[in-house]
């Protein structure tokens, strides 16, 4: 799937109504946080794109925060140091909980701290055989950010979240598949036709649904029952106008494989 003699070329957009979010380098420096945002601005609102593949290059997916910029940071103006949180990590974030349209982490290694956090904000994962995960934070004497503190818990629950915090240790692919957090796990050889094939289902796929769906498990999430009611039977409403909706109760009908347009 990712061209490896590309390495500029970080967000490659696929016939198919998808885009490939490629990260530059392992790390996150203040450069490569910018760039991140802007893309996933860019390919969120496009409304030609229907799903986005969030990955890495080579032998990590993301490894957090480049811990070299971090302390030249905090030996310049301890103050400003965290000011990335809010300029950064938590708009990208947002940008990819936000979007109307999938995204798929495709973890193809090392995912660790903020890679942790931007891999469960995302909507799907699958991760390459013999990826590492962790946590990360509690080793350099912080808590957690870009959301982990809630999205953590809610894919392993919150005892398994609070021993992978707290204890620190790194964990496998296998192990991650086990506990819930990731959806699949393929080898090496299988990756890049995996990947694509998962892409391009949900690219094919009812957008619009997708879109709703999405939307709602994150406001549904603890809500009162009674509002959680009221969204769905909003979104089932709106959803039931769509081209998408009357083809394929037609399809269904008529015993065929239905087509989606994202209309």
């Amino acid at each position: 799937m990712v061209d490896q003699t590309s390495k500029s070329q970080a967000v490659r957009q696929a016939g198919d109504h998808i885009a490939r979010v490629v990260l530059p380098r392992a790390s996150l420096d203040t450069a490569g946080k910018s760039w991140l945002l802007e893309r996933l601005t860019t390919v969120g609102a496009d409304p030609n794109i229907r799903v986005v593949v969030l990955t890495g290059e080579g032998r990590a997916f993301c490894v957090g925060q480049d811990l070299k910029e971090h302390a030249a940071a905090l030996a310049g103006d301890p103050r400003t140091t965290f000011d990335t949180l809010a300029a950064h990590y938590e708009p990208i974030v947002s940008a990819i909980t936000s979007m109307p349209k999938p995204v798929l982490a495709a973890i193809n290694g090392t995912c660790v701290g903020a890679g942790l956090s931007f891999a469960l904000a995302c909507d799907l994962r699958i991760a390459r055989a013999g990826a590492v995960f962790a946590t990360a934070f509690t080793g350099i004497g912080l808590s957690f950010d870009s959301g982990l503190s809630a999205t953590l818990a809610r894919a392993v629950g919150y005892a398994r979240a609070s021993e992978l915090i707290i204890r620190g240790d790194s964990f496998t692919a296998e192990q991650a598949l086990a506990w819930g957090l990731v959806g699949e796990v393929v080898a090496a050889e299988e990756w890049d036709t995996a990947v694509d094939a998962l892409a391009t289902r949900l690219a094919h796929g009812p957008t619009q649904a997708y879109a709703a769906a999405k939307a709602a498990l994150a406001s549904g999430w603890g809500a009162p029952l009674p509002e959680v009611l009221h969204r769905e039977r909003t979104d089932q409403i709106r959803l039931g106008s769509t081209e998408d909706h009357r083809g394929a109760v037609e399809s269904f009908l008529a015993k065929q494989r239905p087509t989606f347009t994202g209309r």
